[in-house]
């Protein structure tokens, strides 16, 4: 059955105009966006495809544009860069919301922002960052600050303090991601994490925790008792 074959009512364009938005199913928002489906593949199935291969809105809110190339057909620039475009959107509303609420003590919220905001699991190189957070734990700002390599990055913790003197931070939290896959901090990670912390506290700024990521998982060091 071809698009233009579905009864009116069970067009998502028309069926969002009668009913709103929330009576459509995840699968009919997203083909209202793509518009138009492959051949012998109506926009309904080419979108419910799309949400599977991602596992659902949640997977494709974290997909990239490399991510998107991949899938036959979003082939197309505009229709890729339409997507991509919302997608952000969402990711910066979501964000937004975050960084307004003071949700930084919590290891899920903390793991949920990460890998919205930085996108960490789809980087093919290691990245280490830093959120900086006032007295009541709200965020400061947000910094990516070191690259490495599929295996390992070079951290400084002197550039490290002095980003947290550079934000009159009073707590961060560390996060860095694993191209490997694996979440599970290894003792480099740990002890890194310990001579941060020693150095950190030199300036009287406590680091809560360090999140470390990978595709589809995220792991909180404190929430594992290592911090």
């Amino acid at each position: 059955m071809s698009f233009t074959d579905l009864p009116l009512e069970a067009r998502p364009r028309e069926k969002l105009m009668a009913l709103g938005p929330g009576s459509l199913a995840d699968a009919e928002l997203l083909a209202l966006l793509l518009r138009t489906g492959l051949p012998g593949k109506n926009v309904l199935q080419l979108a419910q495809d799309l949400l599977d291969g991602f596992g659902g809105i949640n997977g494709l809110l974290h997909a990239g544009l490399d991510d998107l190339r991949r899938v036959k057909g979003l082939g197309g620039s505009a229709k890729r860069s339409n997507l991509a475009a919302v997608l952000e959107l969402a990711r910066r509303a979501m964000a937004q919301g975050l960084k307004e609420r003071e949700l930084f003590e919590s290891p899920d919220a903390v793991k949920h922002y990460v890998q919205l905001q930085l996108q960490l699991a789809a980087r093919p190189h290691e990245v280490f960052a830093a959120l900086f957070l006032d007295a009541q734990h709200r965020l400061i700002a947000l910094e990516e600050l070191f690259r490495g390599t599929l295996t390992q990055t070079s951290v400084y913790p002197r550039e490290v303090v002095t980003r947290a003197l550079h934000h009159r931070a009073a707590a961060l939290i560390l996060a860095h991601n694993h191209p490997s896959g694996c979440v599970e901090p290894s003792r480099a990670d740990e002890a890194l994490t310990h001579t941060l912390r020693a150095a950190l506290a030199l300036i009287d700024v406590r680091v809560l925790d360090h999140v470390i990521v990978a595709p589809g998982r995220a792991l909180s060091m404190a929430e594992r008792g290592l911090i």
